[in-house]
């Protein structure tokens, strides 16, 4: 198991690219609208994993309704787990509070979403690997 990614929602994608790219010196190395989950994405490598940036396309997106309660922030962290379906099962029966089913997201890949109720109070993704 290893980090993939930090998802942080923000209010503008090219705001915030202003801060990563020009303050930090990070560079883009993918960026995509994801319709079935109404927003854009940004992804900037750091060493092994990556910053994820959330705009939400939709005022009733889950990043719009995050940015509303919380503003700007860490809005996940996501694991790359090798067999996302035995992990899947093994949350299912321990009575963890999985958000969806797994599911294509953001670069083609596999992922389902835990409740934070189940981790301590923090949203963690899995994804395929």
């Amino acid at each position: 198991m290893d980090i993939d990614h930090l998802g942080i929602a923000v209010a503008d994608i090219d705001q915030a690219l202003q801060f990563y790219e020009g303050a930090l010196g990070m560079q883009v190395v993918h960026r995509e609208a994801v319709p079935h989950e109404r927003v854009k994405v940004a992804m900037l490598p750091v060493g092994e994993t990556r910053i994820e940036l959330l705009q939400a396309t939709d005022p009733d997106s889950t990043i719009a309704k995050f940015l509303a309660k919380r503003g700007p922030g860490l809005h996940h962290i996501a694991l790359r787990v090798d067999d996302l379906t035995a992990a899947v099962e093994r949350l299912k029966a321990t009575g963890a509070r999985l958000l969806n089913e797994p599911r294509q997201g953001a670069g083609g890949h596999t992922y389902v979403f835990v409740h934070p109720a189940s981790t301590s109070g923090v949203l963690l993704e899995l994804i395929q690997n």
